[in-house]
């Protein structure tokens, strides 16, 4: 059981946009759960009040102009410092009392990063009312798994924590509701401790909508996943590439190959340049995926060396 003064060492991040309906509630479950810790709500142009009633209940409110929740996401990461980071919406669909079980493993040092899970125990799918969104989800994981190499219970949850040296070496560069995704490739790639702890999940109450669309959000989630693909691991994505453009080149060149071994001829010359010319290309994409790979390592390599940095100025002020 942590101690009461514990929780002054964390932040509680609500990125706001419209949330009068139930940001009071919010505010007032953080602050019996979380005694002592501070309460950030980031206001992203709300015409609804939520600003002032959250000052009203207590929480530190700052305004974000830049649309987006990843925008306010950023902005609240470069702004705010703490030992221990919870981040969650400001909808009432995330229970309060499970701050404590996310935080848990980070105290332990036992993770980087914890997740809420909402699928695991089945609450997601009772609740949610909005078509397509487990699907989603499922496509979303699915996808992380099969580039990633990584099995996340639940990969769009706003529900998380993280520990200061995370938070402070994340670069987020997502402007909107791909930050999830972001947070989540982020973690697998560089090989941070990731825990998932189940979580109850609640729809949100009535007079309360959801900012989120389904099909534009959703394709902006998995051009994310690809153009992070394209950056984190070049060489698996130009070698597949590269693979694609051989065999085709192959399945053009072989006919040209076969008769002109029986004849001596190529009657069919467009074909041979043209399987020259996608074999080529392969072997261009090649190349460039063995560059881009080198890059990465080097960026890569810096990006450890700015951890390690980040935790020995940690124990410093510890």
């Amino acid at each position: 059981m942590m101690e009461t003064g514990f929780y002054g060492d964390v932040a509680v991040l609500i990125p706001c946009y419209n949330e009068a309906v139930t940001i009071a509630k919010v505010i007032d479950d953080f602050k019996r759960e979380l005694p002592g810790a501070r309460i950030y709500v980031y206001d992203n142009n709300s015409s609804d009040g939520t600003g002032r009633i959250a000052e009203e209940h207590g929480a530190i409110v700052r305004v974000e102009r830049r649309q987006g929740k990843g925008n306010v996401v950023r902005q609240m990461l470069r702004d705010i410092d703490a030992r221990y980071y919870v981040m969650v919406d400001g909808d009432d669909t995330y229970p309060a009392e499970a701050a404590r079980d996310l935080i848990a493993p980070l105290a332990a040092d036992e993770a980087d990063m914890v997740v809420g899970d909402r699928l695991s125990n089945g609450t997601y799918g009772e609740e949610n009312d909005r078509a397509f969104h487990g699907f989603g989800n499922d496509l979303v994981r699915f996808l992380i798994k099969a580039i990633y190499g990584f099995k996340f219970s639940d990969v769009m949850t706003g529900y998380r924590a993280f520990n200061e040296v995370f938070a402070k070496t994340m670069p987020v560069l997502s402007p909107g509701f791909e930050i999830e995704t972001e947070l989540s490739i982020h973690a697998v790639d560089k090989r941070w401790r990731i825990a998932e702890v189940p979580i109850d999940y609640r729809d949100r109450p009535e007079g309360s909508e959801s900012k989120l669309s389904t099909f534009s959000d959703g394709m902006k989630v998995i051009l994310t996943i690809l153009s992070l693909f394209k950056d984190y691991r070049p060489l698996a994505l130009f070698g597949w590439v590269a693979l694609l453009f051989c065999i085709l080149g192959l399945i053009v060149g072989i006919p040209v190959i076969w008769e002109f071994a029986h004849t001596g001829l190529v009657p069919r010359l467009p074909s041979a340049l043209l399987a020259v010319a996608l074999v080529g290309c392969g072997i261009v994409s090649l190349v460039c995926g063995l560059i881009l790979d080198t890059v990465v390592k080097g960026t890569r390599k810096q990006y450890e060396i700015q951890v390690t940095e980040a935790y020995a100025e940690l124990r410093h002020r510890a």
